[in-house]
């Protein structure tokens, strides 16, 4: 059977970042892997990100997002089906920051993925810096992500004070504690890392931390009424000006609530940047290649008053 991992977490904490180092470790012990990568939107930045792990060992494949629940189960079921017959040792998927873990269970439950699949780790990578504004949407889903991980991964631990990293623990038991999730969690049974630097021993800890079969109380919503992604087109901005607009719409209400922002632009000389924005925070990365976009996820978002800061 082909283990399959899921790495999952909320919008903007650094799954894919982790995901590198992840796939990395697997690679140089020989394994034959692929990603499953699925945008909440209709354009998939995150796919760009990994290009560096395609190779003779490594393929990347894509789920379209923009659609609804019953028809993003369907996609997903038929590329993991197509995903069996490919030899692989190892099936890793990144869901969007607003997935939900019991689908990735209730799919592998179904035959023939069954018969086909072997669920091997479920990992979960949470923001040192996590939100304090939290919608009961998005900490529904904080709790559900985190409730059936093998392993809670606290990233960008190298850029928080200690108590600020208590103080999203405690925002973890908290959204556990509201949805009646028996479940807590402490620094004893948790991992602070910053992602960029991760040791051998880490990794270690993390590539055989299986699942937990922990309950709690469902919040039913429909994810595509809740949450939307909207996609601009040749945003014409210096970094600069890009960086403190960005910050703007943030703060701005009548833009919404905007949970990140992602995407690249180009350099007035050759080469991108990625854009990777949440309330804490807007970063720039430098990158060989990109594709000229940016999306914008959150809750009840108003794309007139966040294209005018664009100027779009």
């Amino acid at each position: 059977m082909v283990k399959i991992d899921l790495i999952t977490g909320f919008l903007g904490s650094g799954k894919t970042t982790f995901l590198k180092q992840y796939a990395k470790k697997l690679l140089d012990q020989g394994n034959n892997i692929g990603i499953v990568e699925n945008d909440f939107g209709a354009v998939n930045v995150d796919m760009m990100l990994l290009q560096e792990l395609s190779g003779d060992n490594c393929e990347l494949e894509m789920i379209a997002g923009g659609c609804d629940y019953d028809c993003h189960k369907r996609r997903f079921k038929t590329k993991l089906i197509a995903m069996g017959m490919c030899g692989y040792d190892r099936v890793i998927v990144e869901p969007s920051g607003v997935f939900e873990v019991d689908e990735f269970f209730d799919i592998l439950h179904e035959e023939p993925l069954d018969r086909w699949y072997e669920i091997g780790n479920v990992i979960t990578v949470v923001d040192a810096k996590l939100s304090k504004h939290l919608s009961k949407h998005a900490e529904y889903l904080l709790a559900n992500q985190v409730a059936k991980a093998g392993k809670v991964i606290i990233s960008h631990a190298d850029q928080a004070s200690e108590e600020e990293i208590d103080a999203t623990i405690d925002q973890l038991n908290h959204a556990l504690e509201i949805y009646d999730c028996s479940r807590r969690f402490t620094r004893d049974n948790i991992l602070c890392v910053n992602l960029e630097k991760m040791w051998t021993d880490t990794i270690n800890q993390i590539e055989n931390c299986g699942y937990v079969l922990e309950e709690h109380k469902k919040l039913w919503f429909e994810k595509e009424d809740v949450f939307q992604s909207l996609s601009f087109m040749n945003v014409h901005l210096s970094l600069e000006e890009l960086k403190d607009r960005v910050e703007r719409m943030f703060a701005d209400e009548s833009c919404g609530d905007i949970f990140r922002v992602k995407g690249f632009m180009p350099t007035p000389k050759e080469g991108w940047y990625e854009i990777n924005a949440t309330r804490e925070g807007v970063l720039l990365n430098p990158l060989p290649e990109g594709q000229e976009i940016l999306i914008v996820i959150g809750e009840n978002l108003i794309e007139e008053q966040i294209a005018s800061y664009l100027k779009v």
